[in-house]
């Protein structure tokens, strides 16, 4: 068990890591996070060669007119391809998806492209999710996927959008709508399966039924099944979880988001798609799971921490290993102290019919660091990949030095 504090040399704050790996050359990895050692709000961007033991660290350059950016998340496609989706903004205006694209395994990449414009507080669109069609039984290997979520006027009118590219993010097709337009959504899942299927899932909030929806695509991103006239299929029923969560001294958000991951390998899973969020219907916060062998008929939910009943668990980040199949799903949890955070990661070997459980962290430490009253904001995702062929990457934050800092463990 390694950890390794990405951004311990830089000042400010850097929390919502996103982490892709080369699956040709595993020792390649690069990660993004929202990073404010320059004092804005901008994209950090940290590289590895070693497998994760050292980083160097930069910023990511704006897009003109923008002066912040956030919610980064990276992916990888062959043969030396990584991809980056942000969220620009000016204050709380203007919310705009972009991509960058770099073809040499991460040495430099190319200028932001634009891939939906905001305007003003009217039109926001935020929380973007990347994903890389690089199945070795996919017809569309190098497809680039992106969802987010359009906010109307910041309110709580929402909907998922669904964008593609042919081009390895160099240009970006129309956007689909994914979802109703009246919903209360936060971000989307995006994953793809063994064939090339993109399966892109969300949580419906708002006053009426909070249940988990998935949509598939069996041709690339073409098209959507069902129609989104005819709503999405059914994933399962959720207890969204109170943010903040009901531990005296918290008062950082929590969003109850869903994770997807699909097994692209030839094990005797392959083709199998597995959802996690967290969920309160046990009373307490804790990482639910369910999977399907098409996308279309899940299983009935089932709790994977085995954490003392009341602590909360959170946060959680799946990732399945393309050569085979397992299943490995990151989280935050307090179950050591009551207070205190820890990440914790669930492995399954067997499609996730049953999983055990060990602490990724070498550290618990207090969400707040060393701010004299609560935090409203400790970053509303972390995120885990695999390292072929068979090794968690993972990232997260933590303020083990009193700061939110980016934490590199497997």
């Amino acid at each position: 068990m390694v950890n390794v504090n990405i951004t311990a040399a830089l000042p400010g704050s850097h929390f919502e890591p996103s982490i892709a790996v080369n699956v040709l050359e595993p020792n390649v990895m690069c990660a993004v996070a929202v990073d404010t050692s320059t004092g804005a709000t901008l994209t950090g961007y940290y590289r590895s060669i070693d497998g994760g033991l050292t980083w160097s660290t930069t910023i990511l350059p704006q897009a003109p007119g923008f002066a912040s950016a956030e919610a980064p998340t990276i992916d990888y496609t062959f043969p030396q391809t990584f991809i980056v989706a942000v969220h620009f903004f000016n204050d709380f205006q203007d919310g705009t998806i972009a991509t960058y694209t770099s073809f040499d395994n991460g040495q430099t990449f190319n200028p932001p492209v634009i891939v939906q414009r905001g305007y003003g507080l009217y039109v926001h669109n935020d929380e973007p999710y990347l994903a890389v069609d690089r199945s070795p039984s996919s017809p569309y290997k190098g497809h680039v996927y992106v969802g987010y979520t359009p906010l109307y006027d910041l309110a709580t009118n929402a909907a998922i959008f669904f964008q593609r590219s042919l081009d390895q993010g160099l240009t970006w097709e129309p956007p689909q709508r994914i979802s109703d337009p009246r919903g209360d959504l936060d971000r989307a899942a995006l994953i793809v399966g063994l064939a090339g299927e993109v399966y892109i899932g969300y949580i419906q909030l708002g006053s009426g039924p909070k249940n988990a929806y998935i949509r598939v695509s069996p041709d690339g991103g073409v098209t959507f099944s069902p129609p989104v006239t005819r709503g999405a299929t059914f994933l399962a029923s959720t207890v969204p979880v109170p943010s903040p969560l009901p531990v005296p001294g918290y008062a950082f958000r929590v969003q109850t988001n869903l994770s997807l991951g699909a097994d692209i390998s030839a094990g005797s899973f392959g083709g199998y798609v597995y959802a996690v969020w967290n969920d309160f219907r046990l009373g307490y916060s804790d990482i639910f799971f369910s999977r399907s062998p098409d996308g279309l008929l899940w299983s009935q939910p089932i709790p994977i921490t085995g954490a003392p009943a009341g602590s909360q668990n959170f946060s959680p980040s799946i990732t399945v290993s393309p050569s085979n199949g397992t299943v490995r799903v990151i989280y935050y949890t307090n179950r050591l102290d009551g207070f205190n955070l820890d990440v914790f990661v669930a492995e399954s070997g067997n499609s996730g019919l049953s999983f055990t459980n060990r602490r990724l962290s070498t550290v618990s430490t207090n969400p707040n660091g060393n701010s004299p009253t609560p935090v409203d904001l400790i970053g509303d995702y972390i995120t885990a990949a695999t390292q072929f062929p068979d090794t968690l990457a993972a990232v997260w934050n933590d303020a083990r030095l009193g700061k939110q800092d980016v934490i590199f463990g497997n």
